[in-house]
């Protein structure tokens, strides 16, 4: 099966693993230079980027969940505040425009995930 994982920014991957872990996340593969991070289907690789400027990181994904409102749950329960400003934070699920129900994570490290509905 054809599918695509998306590259994101660490400054640390002990950190980055251990936020995504509280996610439901689990370690696949790390060394120094790749860390592969896996829950159910979903993948998420990370390279390391030490001097990230978080507060303008422009990198983000979309993740294609089949129940959206569940890990929207459990990323409330680890604790992602609600919240328009700060990082890391969630927004709510919501069905926009486009018909599609979206939330929006935002991770430590500023990279922006789209969470969308199946």
């Amino acid at each position: 099966m054809d599918h695509a994982t998306p590259n994101l920014p660490s400054r640390d991957f002990a950190e980055t693993s251990r936020f995504y872990a509280a996610l439901g996340f689990v370690e696949g593969w790390r060394d120094t230079g790749w860390m592969i991070l896996k829950r159910g289907d979903l993948t998420l690789e990370f390279f390391p980027f030490p001097e990230l400027d978080s507060l303008n990181n422009s990198f983000g994904s979309c993740l294609r969940l089949d129940d959206l409102a569940s890990f929207y749950a459990q990323c409330r329960s680890a604790g992602l505040p609600e919240t328009t400003t700060g990082q890391p934070r969630i927004s709510p699920p919501k069905q926009e425009a486009s018909g599609l129900t979206i939330a929006y994570l935002i991770d430590p490290e500023g990279s922006l995930l789209r969470l969308i509905q199946n």
